[in-house]
């Protein structure tokens, strides 16, 4: 008895340190929305399979598509402004190891892709404590992991709306946006099994 008690302890420990590299979390949840009506739900929005149709997918939020991010080289933009243009928008930072382990996968998306009108679009969320992370630090952890797609900055403001809309907290969340502007995807969390399933989705939203 006292040898199976030991295991399930092991066990819980393990599942716990697992689930800790699979995501950092220095924020809070909120809400979550129905991917397909954009109401609230009790359920996480990870829409980890395309449909036949992106007219069943709501256009992301007006919110989040016309809020100003900033570029790394001080110039400000909107994601609404890259419509027409499939888009994978990464929430990220530098001391998030998770957000670390997908960035290979993300610089291979992007080569895959871009030729086709792809873009990544990595938001740096700063650094957990309500401060943002300087430009010059980012740019060189951006030359250190040899990231060949877009880095930019997001607001406290623009961070906490993209929480509100998927319930998570954390980061690395990835949210995949298709050429009219609609919500295609959501990915909370890193790992081998999230990674996965967003190649699948990149893959067939760009085969449309």
């Amino acid at each position: 008895m006292k040898a199976i008690l030991t295991n399930f302890a092991l066990f819980v420990v393990l599942a716990l340190a697992f689930s800790s590299f699979s995501a950092c979390d220095r924020g809070t949840s909120s809400a979550s929305v129905d991917n397909t009506t954009g109401q609230p739900s009790p359920l996480n929005i990870n829409a980890n399979a395309i449909k036949t149709s992106g007219s069943a997918y709501p256009p992301l939020a007006a919110n989040l598509a016309q809020t100003d991010v900033e570029a790394l080289d001080g110039s400000k933009f909107k994601i609404a402004d890259r419509k027409g243009k499939v888009l994978l928008v990464n929430l990220w930072a530098t001391w998030c190891g998770p957000c670390r382990e997908e960035m290979p996968e993300l610089v291979a998306m992007y080569e895959k892709h871009k030729e086709n009108g792809f873009q990544v679009i990595g938001l740096d969320v700063g650094d957990g404590d309500g401060g943002q992370e300087s430009i010059p630090s980012i740019k060189s952890f951006s030359e250190k992991m040899k990231l060949s797609y877009e880095l930019a900055r997001a607001s406290n403001d623009m961070n906490r709306d993209f929480q509100k809309l998927t319930g998570f907290g954390g980061i690395p969340q990835s949210f995949l946006i298709d050429r009219e502007g609609r919500l295609r995807g959501v990915f909370t969390g890193g790992g081998p099994k999230v990674i996965g399933q967003m190649k699948e989705n990149v893959d067939k939203l760009m085969a449309e």
